[in-house]
C-alpha cells in the first residue's frame, strides 16, 4: 500500500481551505484518510499553515510520499530539513546534537523571516490606509473651499445690488428736486 501525504479540499467555492492528510494513494482526494496532520489556508497573506510537525516527520521517515504542494509546505515548515539531518545522523555523518543545533538555528531564522513578512504586510496596509485618508481629506478640503467660495460670491452679489440701489435712490431724489 502506497501512502501519500496530500491535501483534502474543504471550504466554500473560491475560498478553499485544505486539510493535510495521510491517505492511501488509491483513496479519492476528499475521501478516506488514515490521519489528519493539520490545515493549510492559502487565502491569508502569508498563507496560514497549522501542521503537527512531529507527526509529519514520523510519516515522512516511515516512507509516506508527499505531493508537490505538501512537499513545499513541509519544506517551508522544516520537516524535510529535519529528515535530511536525521538521515545524516543515521548514517553517522553528523551527531544528533549538531543536527539539532543546525535545525534550531534554521528554525529561528525562518521564524524571524515569517514574522518580518507579516509585520511588513501590516505596515504596508497601515501606510496605504493613511495615504487614502490623507487623499480623502485633501478632496474634502477642496470641496469645502469651493462651497465656501460659492457662498461668498452669492452673499456679495446681493450686497452689490443693495449698494447700487442705495446709490440710485439719492440720484432719484436729486432728480425729483
Amino acid at each position: 500500500m502506497a501512502v501519500k501525504i496530500r491535501l483534502a479540499r474543504r471550504g466554500r467555492k473560491k475560498l478553499a481551505m485544505f486539510d493535510v492528510v495521510v491517505s492511501d494513494a488509491r483513496a479519492p482526494r476528499d475521501g478516506r484518510f488514515i490521519e489528519k496532520l493539520g490545515t493549510y489556508n492559502p487565502n491569508t497573506n502569508p498563507a496560514t499553515i497549522n501542521i503537527n510537525d512531529d507527526k509529519a516527520f514520523t510519516w515522512v521517515m516511515n516512507g509516506a510520499q508527499p505531493t508537490d504542494t505538501v512537499k513545499a509546505i513541509l519544506s517551508y515548515r522544516g520537516v524535510l530539513l529535519k529528515k535530511h539531518l536525521q538521515v545524516g545522523v543515521n548514517k553517522g555523518a553528523i551527531t544528533q546534537e549538531a543536527a539539532d543545533a543546525k535545525f534550531n538555528e534554521w528554525k529561528s531564522t525562518k521564524d524571524a523571516k515569517i514574522s518580518g513578512k507579516a509585520d511588513s504586510v501590516v505596515a504596508k496596509k497601515d501606510a496605504d490606509k493613511k495615504a487614502r485618508l490623507e487623499a480623502e481629506a485633501k478632496v474634502s478640503a477642496a470641496r469645502a473651499e469651493a462651497i465656501a467660495k460659492k457662498n461668498v460670491v452669492e452673499e456679495e452679489a446681493p450686497a452689490v445690488e443693495e449698494v447700487a440701489a442705495e446709490a440710485e435712490a439719492p440720484a432719484a431724489e436729486e432728480a425729483a428736486e
